[in-house]
């Protein structure tokens, strides 16, 4: 059978989920469920949670918890997140599991030794905690902060710390993501990958005095004075938790993942770092990365100084998790930004959930169930939607089906099958609807499985009137 590894970016515990991490989650969830349920692949999904970044160590003193009790804390809220979308992870890898984590990102870095790509030297730099990376100076705004944390001075750090010779692997990064032996999408993604690549690389430093780290993190193999830098570490996550350096036949069947589902915020460490890692360490890489926009919140970005991040528990709390899926998957595109406003949100249910694919079901199943249709179910996805799918357009597929909705609608207005006296064109024309709102409720399975599953059963064989889908708000 064949194998599907998807993995979702690997999410800092040092606060709680908001809506941009439910945005990643239910699109790594699409891929997973059409590998699953539609090409009937054997699939895993991982997560799990970054563990040892210094931003969670002073989160933890900040709340005057001890470090282990607070990642483990905010990691379970990201499994409850999860959980709460209709999401279930075949591996929540915790960068602090001393077991299997430490062992496999120990076993990365020496394996990069070996090849003669790590050293160390005393480096003056510039910090940004919120990224955990250091920037040069041309590499921030006139202010001089990071662009993904804006009002943020960063630190001025000077130490002896271990580098790794990105530099090494430039022209080898340069193929390997033109050629698309590395699939990044969308191009537009790709092309700025790219024109990073174009300038010369510089080394970057792989590690952090215990002094810095808190004592908090991986251990430097064979240096007790220094803990490994988080991105060399977290991004090993995707490796560690399925088996590298601890359970070698499982990391065969598995690796290499075949999608890596980011942010673009962090495009450069797994388009540029990761697979420079790898290819040190004599290990394949990734065949694709998929890159998401951000959720805007009534068009500014989320920031807790501002006060508008978005709580998605109360969010699925109080509208349901399809609904919610529905919002992220079409509201969003996949290859950009998109905003999110409760009074937009309110707009699309109604229109699309309620009056749309609701009102549909409801006015199909009330006229059909009195009849014996023999319809079946169907066995393939509409080609278009798993073009769509496969292409990481996710709002796009959502579009297609809804324009069927609407053209269902149309033709049920149009025919007014409730004043069709004829009993045999009455059922000739309902089998012709119910056929068409099963197809769509099949279609709909990797979107909104709780719905599609609803919907199926309801139009499968004997046709039964289902609750309101979707009441109106």
């Amino acid at each position: 059978m064949k194998k599907f590894y998807i993995t979702n970016s690997i999410p800092y515990v040092n606060a709680s989920p908001h809506i941009g991490h439910a945005l990643e989650f239910v699109q790594s969830d699409v891929l997973k469920r059409f590998h699953k349920e539609i090409l009937k692949e054997e699939t895993l999904l991982l997560c799990g949670s970054d563990e040892n970044a210094l931003k969670n160590v002073q989160a933890a003193e900040k709340a005057g918890t001890p470090v282990q009790e607070f990642v483990d804390k905010n990691a379970k809220l990201f499994e409850s997140l999860a959980d709460k979308l209709n999401i279930q992870f075949d591996v929540f890898q915790k960068g602090s599991d001393t077991d299997h984590h430490f062992t496999s990102s120990q076993t990365l870095w020496g394996l990069c030794n070996k090849k003669g790509d790590i050293y160390k030297k005393e480096y003056r730099g510039l910090y940004c905690v919120g990224c955990e990376t250091f920037y040069t100076k041309d590499e921030l705004n006139e202010d001089g902060e990071c662009y993904e944390h804006l009002g943020k001075k960063l630190e001025e750090v000077a130490e002896s710390n271990y580098f790794f010779k990105l530099s090494k692997y430039q022209d080898r990064l340069i193929e390997l993501i033109s050629s698309d032996k590395l699939s990044i999408l969308p191009q537009t993604r790709k092309n700025e990958v790219l024109s990073f690549l174009k300038q010369p690389l510089q080394d970057i430093s792989i590690s952090r005095s215990n002094e810095r780290a808190k004592n908090w993190g991986v251990p430097v193999p064979g240096d007790d004075s220094q803990r490994i830098y988080v991105w060399f570490d977290a991004l090993n996550i995707y490796q560690s938790g399925i088996g590298f350096g601890w359970d070698e036949v499982k990391y065969k069947k598995w690796w290499p993942a075949d999608a890596h589902v980011i942010g673009k915020g962090i495009s450069r460490f797994h388009a540029v770092y990761w697979p420079a890692f790898l290819l040190s360490a004599g290990l394949e890489t990734p065949k694709q990365i998929l890159v998401h926009g951000y959720v805007t919140v009534e068009g500014g970005k989320m920031s807790k100084t501002t006060g508008n991040v978005v709580d998605p528990f109360s969010l699925i709390e109080k509208y349901g998790t399809d609904a919610i899926r529905y919002y992220l998957l079409r509201e969003i595109p996949t290859s950009g930004d998109g905003d999110f406003s409760e009074h937009r949100f309110k707009e699309l249910y109604n229109a699309d959930l309620a009056n749309g694919l609701g009102n549909l079901v409801a006015r199909v199943t009330k006229l059909a169930e009195s009849l014996e249709l023999a319809t079946t179910t169907p066995e393939k996805m509409s080609s278009e939607i798993s073009k769509f799918i496969s292409t990481f357009e996710f709002n796009r597929a959502l579009q297609s089906i809804w324009s069927r909705i609407d053209e269902v609608n149309a033709q049920i207005n149009i025919a007014e099958p409730w004043k069709i006296t004829d009993s045999e064109k009455k059922k000739e024309f309902l089998f012709k609807t119910v056929t068409q709102l099963l197809q769509i409720a099949f279609d709909l399975q990797p979107f909104l499985p709780q719905t599609a599953k609803l919907v199926l059963k309801s139009v499968s064989g004997k046709i039964t009137k289902p609750a309101t889908l979707f009441p109106r708000l």
